[in-house]
């Protein structure tokens, strides 16, 4: 039988061991609340949902007006240091774009406080609608100086990569906080005859009473955040060189669209200046 010392030992390194677990994954949470979690190399990239749980990348499609969000490329970088003090932040226009043959539409269902589970509508050729479960959430997410409105969860992503010898983004450095987006009919990016005339999605709710709220963007509409709107930076302190700066959308795939294997666009940025470059 080993010596009770010897139990005693074993069992504290366990608790040194899990105490260090949670002290890490506390810290982990925390940095990625400020905008400042490290990233993952590749392992950040979520791949698309299996083919079977998206009808649009299946025959089912020939009958169905399936979405396809794409968003533009980081535009009307500066670099902000009034926010946080002491820290850069480098803030960003983004664009999400519906171009796809129906819009993309998250329609939510209330599953507790400040909280809604949201099934996406897919549009059918003929007429109606199919209904799929999702992960996605919608969520009655704060806005300084704004009250709160219904919007959706994991809509887009703000991400740094770091370079390879090669030039070529090899490693995720840094991510955003913005993460809520209304998905709305903001903007006629694209008239086309299958792009509405006029807006079908208005602005997100801010009734904190509701039960369902449907989200959505249209076909040929855009839902646009300048630059100097809340949460859309990613924080750069500390970083020296040249990086790429990517915009993703619906970077989880909740959303199921005809071609999921275009939501990101990248820039390179020299940093610390946020100074857009052709390349590295």
């Amino acid at each position: 039988m080993p010596h009770p010392n010897a139990i005693g030992r074993v069992l504290s390194r366990r608790a040194a061991l899990l105490a260090a677990l949670i002290v890490a994954a506390v810290a982990l949470i925390a940095a990625a609340d400020r905008g400042e979690a490290q990233g993952t190399g590749g392992g950040g990239v979520t791949p698309p949902p299996p083919v079977g749980n998206n009808p649009c990348l299946t025959e089912a499609r020939e009958r169905l007006l399936c979405p396809d969000l794409r968003i533009a490329a980081p535009s009307d970088l500066y670099i902000d240091t009034a926010v946080r003090p002491g820290k850069r932040l480098l803030r960003a226009t983004n664009n999400i774009r519906s171009r796809g043959l129906g819009p993309a539409e998250l329609r939510g269902i209330r599953i507790g406080p400040g909280t809604m589970r949201a099934n996406q509508g897919i549009y059918k050729r003929g007429g109606g609608r199919i209904v799929i479960r999702t992960q996605a959430r919608i969520d009655f997410y704060p806005i300084p100086g704004q009250y709160r409105y219904w919007k959706y969860r994991d809509a887009a992503a703000f991400e740094i990569w770091a370079l390879n010898a090669e030039g070529e983004p090899a490693e995720r450095v840094r991510v955003g906080p913005k993460l809520h987006y209304c998905l709305r009919d903001l903007t006629h990016t694209r008239p086309g005859g299958r792009s509405p005339a006029s807006p079908v999605y208005p602005a997100c709710s801010q009734v904190p009473s509701r039960r369902r709220v449907v989200l959505g963007t249209s076909v040929g509409w855009s839902d646009i955040y300048p630059a100097s709107y809340h949460q859309n930076w990613v924080n750069v302190s500390g970083l020296r060189g040249c990086y790429a700066f990517f915009h993703v959308v619906d970077p989880k795939n909740h959303i199921r669209e005809s071609n999921e294997r275009n939501n990101r666009s990248h820039i390179f940025v020299r940093l610390p200046s946020g100074r857009r470059v052709a390349s590295c």
